[in-house]
């Protein structure tokens, strides 16, 4: 197993998790439970398999279509993610409820 790309791996899905919204929540379930070993493994259990399905979906999707393309249609899938939330972040409904 190439070390590089695991330690790359690890790198960035470990930043890309600090102070997500799975993170929060798990701290959440956490508090709230007097049983954090199963929150823990309940967690981990759930990023193991969401990882599992998109390693499996990137291997068959970049074996039909070329990598340049399916790292294109993630940047603007991103770019549109964010652009919407700047949108929505900046209307006056926001702020209005964002007052409350």
């Amino acid at each position: 197993m190439p070390f590089a790309l695991l330690a790359s791996t690890f790198a960035t899905v470990f930043l890309a998790e600090l102070g997500d919204k799975t993170q929060l929540a798990i701290v959440t379930i956490s508090g709230t439970s007097t049983r954090p070993g199963a929150v823990f493994a309940g967690s981990s259990a759930a990023l193991v398999l969401a990882s599992l399905l998109g390693a499996a979906a990137g291997g068959s999707l970049s074996a039909v279509i070329p990598t340049n393309a399916l790292q294109l249609a993630a940047s603007v899938g991103f770019l549109v993610i964010g652009a919407r939330l700047i949108q929505r972040s900046s209307s006056p409904e926001a702020e209005e409820s964002s007052a409350d």
